[in-house]
């Protein structure tokens, strides 16, 4: 039986952002922090996005998330234009930002809380994720009790709670050491297996983009445009090490390093 990388259904887009461009204003300055983009991401897809530092990748986030209007163009979520922040969007950011006087799962409620979420179906679903996620056990421990793989797992069920239609990562396991982001790619990948959730994630990491995306989006220099747009060639369901020993992850990480400038891209 073949396996398929990508979702079956070519035309069930949920994200359409057409022609998005950002610039700045100050009374002084006036800062082009995003080049046009065009993309259609479909329903169930993990589109992984690189680029160097600076090129509008995070800003490209906050404006399919309806924190920050484009200057050019529109985001459109299920055919709806995008504007202002959305009820049907997770978000995780780098750092995990839990309330320090909160537990895990007190934490992860604070979602359905600022939602309005009926509180017997978020603690239900918080239960839910907390077991997925590997948490259980720990759903009465404090964020300073917590490692910082495990802190990011509960910002990862926070996001999760509403059940939103798509979720935006910013660089999420940044801070992270190499083993335990290395775990939490693999956490990751199984999460958005088991939920179907649509996935943009922006990440510095070549590896870590091409083992969870269905396909990578290249950005350059800012203003950042997409430069060049590689699918990802691997099973559907993926093991770590079968992943990142195969030739087509090595020829696709190879291309985006050359795309980025990397001394290790070749000639």
């Amino acid at each position: 039986m073949t396996v398929t990388t990508a979702p079956r259904v070519a035309t069930d887009v949920i994200v359409s952002i057409d022609g998005v461009s950002v610039t700045f204003r100050s009374k002084r300055t006036s800062t082009n922090a995003l080049g046009e983009v065009n993309l259609a991401v479909r329903q169930g897809e993990f589109v992984s996005i690189v680029g160097p530092s600076g090129c509008g990748k995070s800003t490209l986030l906050k404006v399919v998330a309806g924190l920050v209007r484009p200057t050019t163009g529109a985001v459109r979520l299920r055919g709806e234009t995008v504007a202002g922040p959305r009820r049907d969007i997770g978000y995780v950011f780098q750092r995990a930002a839990l309330l320090d006087w909160r537990t895990a799962e007190g934490n992860i409620l604070l979602q359905g809380e600022m939602r309005g979420m009926d509180p017997g179906q978020a603690r239900r679903r918080c239960a839910e994720l907390i077991e997925m996620t590997g948490l259980s056990g720990f759903e009465g421990a404090m964020p300073h009790e917590l490692s910082g793989g495990m802190q990011q797992r509960v910002s990862l069920c926070r996001a999760l709670l509403h059940e939103p239609d798509v979720l935006l990562m910013d660089e999420p396991f940044g801070a992270l050491d190499a083993l335990t982001r290395e775990r939490m790619n693999v956490e990751l990948h199984r999460v958005c297996r088991e939920t179907g959730v649509t996935v943009l994630l922006v990440t510095h990491s070549v590896a870590e983009a091409v083992y969870l995306g269905h396909r990578v989006l290249a950005m350059g220099p800012r203003p950042g445009t997409v430069i060049e747009e590689l699918p990802v060639d691997l099973p559907a369901e993926r093991d770590y090490a079968a992943s990142l020993a195969a030739p087509a992850f090595q020829k696709t990480s190879q291309r985006v390093r050359e795309l980025l400038g990397s001394p290790l891209g070749g000639d």
